[in-house]
C-alpha cells in the first residue's frame, strides 16, 4: 500500500508541473511582430477539401470571402462530391474572383484521399502562406486572416491556431469541448514555450515553399490522418513556428452529435501520435500517464489507505490547479468553458483515454471519408 502512494504522489507531483508549465506558457507575452519584418498584408492562400460538403460550404466560403485581410485567394478542392458541390461552386467561381475550385476525380490507390486532396490545393495556390481549414469549420471573426498573419516574419514557416468546438447542449458536447481545450493546453503550451509537436488543421498556415521543398506529404501518404499533427511534427520547430492566438484567431467546428462519432473521430486522431518522433512522445507520455494513475490511484486510495485525507487533499490541490490553468488557458485563447463541470469530465477523460488510446495504437486502417 505504501508503494502506492508513493506511486499516487509522484503522479500528483508530475502534474502539478505540467499545469505549471502551462501556466508558464499562456501568462507569456507573445512578442509583437514588426512591421518591418513583413506587413499584416501579406498574401494568404486559403485551402479547403471538401467531400459531399455542399451545406457547410454553403456557410463557410461567404464568411471567407468576407475576411478584412487585404490580399488573399480561397481553394476549395472538391474531392469526389456526389452531392451538388462542384456545381455550387462552379457558379460562385464565376461570382467571386477570388474564389478557385480544384475537382478531384480520382484518387491513386497508393495515397490517401485528404493527402492527395490537399496536395493538389497546395499546388494549385498563387501564393506563399497556405492556411488550412475545413469545410465544417467557421471563422469566429472577420479578421481571422489578419490575425494570422501578424505572426509572421522572416524567420516563421509554421503558425499553429486554436479551434474550438461550437457550444451545444448535453454532456457529449461538454466532454468534445473539454477534450479539445485539453488537446490545445498541450500543443498550444509546448508551442508557447518553443517546443512545437503538432497543429490542428482546422486553423494552422505554413509556407508553399515549406511544403514543396520537403515533397509534401512524403512518407505519410498512405496513412489516413496526419496531414496537420504529423507534417507539424516533422518540420516545426521553436525557430519557426509561431502561435496566433486571442479570440479574433479563433475557427470554430461542428461537433460529433453522438457517442460513436467522436470516438471514431478521436481514434484517427490519436493514431497519427504514435508517428510522432519519439522525443515529443515522451514529452506527452507522463502527462497522460501521470492523469490516468493521480485518478486511478487516488479513488482507489480513499477507501483503502490509512490516510484518506491526505490523498483527498493532493486530489483536490490537483483538480484546483488544473482548474485554474484552464481558466487561464481559455481566457488567452480567447474561450471560455463551464469550469464547474471539471470534476466529472476529468474523471470521464480518464476512462475515455483509457478506452481509446489501445484501440488508437493497435489501429492500422482508418479512412477519412469514402
Amino acid at each position: 500500500m505504501l508503494y502506492l502512494e508513493y506511486i499516487f504522489f509522484a503522479a500528483i507531483i508530475a502534474q502539478l508541473i505540467y499545469f505549471t508549465l502551462f501556466v508558464i506558457a499562456f501568462s507569456r507575452k507573445t512578442k509583437a511582430v514588426s512591421a518591418l519584418s513583413l506587413p499584416s498584408a501579406t498574401p494568404l492562400s486559403v485551402v479547403v477539401c471538401a467531400h459531399d460538403e455542399l451545406e457547410n460550404l454553403q456557410v463557410l466560403i461567404p464568411s471567407l470571402l468576407q475576411q478584412q485581410h487585404p490580399n488573399f485567394e480561397v481553394i476549395v478542392v472538391d474531392d469526389r462530391s456526389n452531392d451538388a458541390t462542384r456545381d455550387w461552386l462552379l457558379e460562385e467561381t464565376k461570382l467571386y474572383p477570388s474564389l478557385r475550385m480544384v475537382h478531384v476525380d480520382h484518387t491513386p490507390d497508393h495515397i490517401n484521399g485528404k493527402k492527395y486532396a490537399l496536395t493538389l490545393g497546395i499546388r494549385a495556390a498563387k501564393h506563399d502562406w497556405i492556411v488550412l481549414t475545413d469545410a465544417d469549420c467557421l471563422p469566429e471573426s472577420t479578421n481571422w486572416l489578419s490575425g494570422l498573419s501578424e505572426s509572421i516574419s522572416e524567420s516563421t514557416q509554421i503558425i499553429l491556431g486554436y479551434s474550438p468546438y461550437q457550444k451545444k447542449t448535453g454532456w457529449l458536447n461538454l466532454f468534445i469541448r473539454f477534450e479539445s481545450i485539453i488537446t490545445a493546453l498541450q500543443y498550444m503550451g509546448f508551442a508557447l514555450l518553443k517546443r512545437p509537436y503538432m497543429g490542428v488543421g482546422r486553423n494552422m498556415a505554413y509556407r508553399k515553399s515549406l511544403f514543396m521543398d520537403n515533397k509534401g506529404f512524403t512518407n505519410m501518404l498512405s496513412s489516413t490522418g496526419g496531414d496537420d499533427d504529423l507534417f507539424v511534427n516533422k518540420h516545426a520547430k521553436g525557430s519557426n513556428t509561431a502561435v496566433a492566438i486571442g479570440a479574433h484567431t479563433l475557427v470554430s467546428s461542428v461537433p460529433k452529435t453522438t457517442v460513436a462519432e467522436f470516438f471514431q473521430q478521436k481514434i484517427r486522431h490519436m493514431a497519427a501520435g504514435k508517428r510522432y518522433k519519439f522525443i515529443d512522445r515522451l514529452l506527452l507520455a507522463p502527462f497522460l500517464l501521470s492523469w490516468l494513475l493521480s485518478l486511478i490511484l487516488g479513488i482507489t486510495l480513499l477507501f483503502l489507505s490509512t490516510n484518506p485525507i491526505f490523498i483527498a487533499a493532493a486530489l483536490l490541490l490537483r483538480l484546483l490547479v488544473m482548474t485554474t490553468t484552464l481558466y487561464i488557458a481559455t481566457k488567452r485563447l480567447g474561450d471560455s468553458f463551464e469550469l464547474w463541470a471539471l470534476l466529472v469530465l476529468d474523471i470521464i477523460y480518464g476512462i475515455y483515454y483509457l478506452t481509446t488510446a489501445p484501440t488508437a495504437l493497435l489501429t492500422k486502417k482508418i479512412q477519412w471519408k469514402n
